[in-house]
């Protein structure tokens, strides 16, 4: 990722760039907010602008999954599973909702990880719950991590 963009744009508008940059799809806490502290923000409003900006897809994905799916049935797609989904399934009963919503960040990200939950059938406030605690549980351990992190190679390098 070219680091000039977000040098260029005015400080003010930096967390909000942040924020955006969160809720595009494979654009995880992971990678923003360290980004943001390394570009010189505060690590508070970027973890914040992180955490908010991955939540909202996860939001709109969990109010707008019935409709999509009632959408793809309306147009005749195919419900039988496929062998890769019967062996999904059978890892998802194992680790359930709350093991997928804290590996999402880090396997598949947590628009795909919402999708599959719900696609199991799990309630839809449960998924929206476990993926917001993820999500929190992330950003502070991103934020202490990355802070501490460059601390210490800062004291290594000095």
């Amino acid at each position: 990722m070219d680091l000039d963009f977000l040098y260029s744009v005015p400080d003010e508008w930096k967390y909000g760039v942040l924020f955006l940059f969160a809720a595009l799809p494979w654009l995880e806490v992971f990678v923003v907010i360290p980004l943001g502290i390394l570009i010189g923000l505060s690590p508070v409003p970027v973890a914040l602008a992180g955490f908010l900006g991955n939540l909202i897809p996860i939001l709109l994905i969990g109010l707008l999954f019935k409709k999509w799916q009632e959408w793809r049935q309306k147009r005749g797609k195919s419900t039988e599973p496929s062998p890769k989904w019967t062996k999904a399934q059978t890892i998802w009963d194992r680790y359930g909702v709350p093991g997928l919503a804290l590996l999402a960040p880090i396997l598949i990200g947590t628009d795909i990880a919402t999708i599959l939950a719900l696609s199991f059938g799990s309630p839809r406030k449960w998924v929206i719950a476990w993926m917001t605690i993820s999500l929190a549980v992330w950003s502070i351990v991103l934020t202490i991590g990355t802070v501490y992190g460059f601390n210490f190679i800062t004291y290594l390098t000095a």
